[in-house]
């Protein structure tokens, strides 16, 4: 059976496609008796499939031409897999620990094949939902998003090597345009695509709709999601897109990957977490108040910025008098004007992470494609209980960031917005 042109693969169509790609094949000793293949693509846009023999296994993932959460109403084109491919591995080569490794990627069926992150491995926001601790979730993440952010911003690159990159990922326009039309304009507008926890919450996205200032603050924020090619983001890091045990967090699902800017990574990650934390009520019961829980979870968000922030900054001082052409050493070369412009640099992307992070809570809350932390709740009143304080906090957030100084002020605004 020939591959030569696109077509959507169902698990028999995979097992011959699997027969003619040797770097598939191959990491399953070409074994097929006991080939077993299951489909568990229970994102907005994918197929995706576990494979398993005895003598190995590995993850395909396909991307087909539609939202699949949508159906074919809603047309999307499959060269994000290409984007991903990319993505996958140049944030795999920057922080390898972190990223699954890519094995096969087929550009013409828009096809990746990945390492399978066997059990006890589970996505961290069913994790999350379970009230299960990860103790070293912030130390990794930090690790992954400060190596990644770092190492491909202009801080550590020449202008010539990062404009290549950003041309060749600009071609991810279409991916970007969803973001922008999701995150950035329908939840502030009527939109068939839009819902929330209706009747419930019904007066509060119309509050979100009637809000002029804090239309003013989305336009600012898509501005530089649009305008500023800061650095290689995934660009959709949510819970959903992180995968965890114990001991291990593996980073998955970058094809919405675009050079944009490094807060819109930290704050849809940060931003999650206080989805989570806001969520826990409603999963509480008589045997578990989930009280300790949510202190865990305002620890990893606090832990999460102070080690990136400390990761990050030691990485450009570790660098400063390199290649980097942001601030070149000829100019910057006096340890208190160093130190400035860091301090600076780092306020203005704490202020970021804290804009786009609000953004995507609100999204989730009264947009398109909401979260399983507040879906799985099925007492609608009780849901409704939960998402009205993340919407305020969010709203909140958005308009008055630049107040904050510290991530305490944001972990103490959050214990009062309860």
């Amino acid at each position: 059976m020939a591959f030569t042109e696109f077509r959507t693969l169902d698990e028999k169509s995979l097992v011959e496609y699997i027969k003619a790609t040797p770097g598939l094949s191959d990491k399953i000793g070409n074994n097929f008796d006991d080939l077993k293949i299951k489909e568990v693509g229970d994102g907005n846009l994918n197929f995706v499939y576990i494979v398993v023999s005895p003598a190995g296994s590995f993850v395909v993932k396909q991307a087909i031409p539609y939202v699949r959460c949508i159906g074919e109403s809603w047309p999307l084109t499959k060269e994000r897999a290409y984007f991903e491919a990319l993505a996958l591995r140049e944030h795999g080569r920057l922080s390898p620990e972190n990223v699954p490794e890519v094995y096969h990627f087929d550009r013409t069926m828009s096809l990746v094949g990945m390492r399978y992150l066997e059990p006890p491995h589970i996505i961290l926001r069913k994790g999350l939902i379970a009230g299960i601790e990860y103790p070293l979730l912030a130390e990794h993440i930090s690790d992954y998003m400060a190596k990644t952010l770092y190492h491909t911003s202009l801080l550590y690159r020449t202008t010539t090597e990062h404009k290549h990159d950003v041309a060749e990922f600009c071609g991810n326009v279409e991916l970007c345009r969803l973001t922008e039309q999701v995150v950035f304009s329908d939840p502030y507008k009527v939109s068939d695509f839009n819902r929330c926890t209706s009747p419930y919450l019904d007066h509060d996205a119309e509050a979100v709709r009637e809000d002029d200032i804090l239309k003013l603050e989305v336009a600012e924020l898509k501005s530089k999601f649009c305008e500023r090619a800061q650095a290689l983001v995934h660009g959709d890091l949510h819970t959903g897109s992180v995968m965890v045990t114990r001991e291990s967090t593996q980073v998955i699902d970058p094809e919405f990957a675009f050079y944009g800017p490094m807060g819109f990574d930290i704050g849809a990650f940060i931003g999650n977490l206080i989805l989570a934390f806001y969520a826990q009520d409603g999963h509480a019961d008589q045997g578990n108040d989930r009280k300790t829980y949510k202190e865990w979870i305002l620890r990893t968000i606090k832990e999460t910025w102070s080690l990136f922030y400390k990761k990050f900054t030691a990485l450009w001082d570790e660098h400063k008098d390199g290649s980097g052409e942001a601030y070149l050493p000829g100019i910057y070369n006096k340890p208190e004007l160093h130190q400035l412009v860091q301090r600076k640099f780092m306020q203005d992307l704490f202020h970021d992470t804290l804009g786009f992070g609000a953004a995507k809570m609100i999204r989730r809350i009264v947009g398109v494609a909401h979260v399983e932390d507040f879906e799985s709740i099925t007492d609608a009143s009780k849901r409704a209980q939960c998402e009205r304080p993340a919407l305020n906090l969010a709203k909140m957030l958005l308009k008055e960031r630049r107040n904050f100084q510290s991530i305490d002020e944001v972990v103490s605004a959050i214990q009062q917005l309860q």
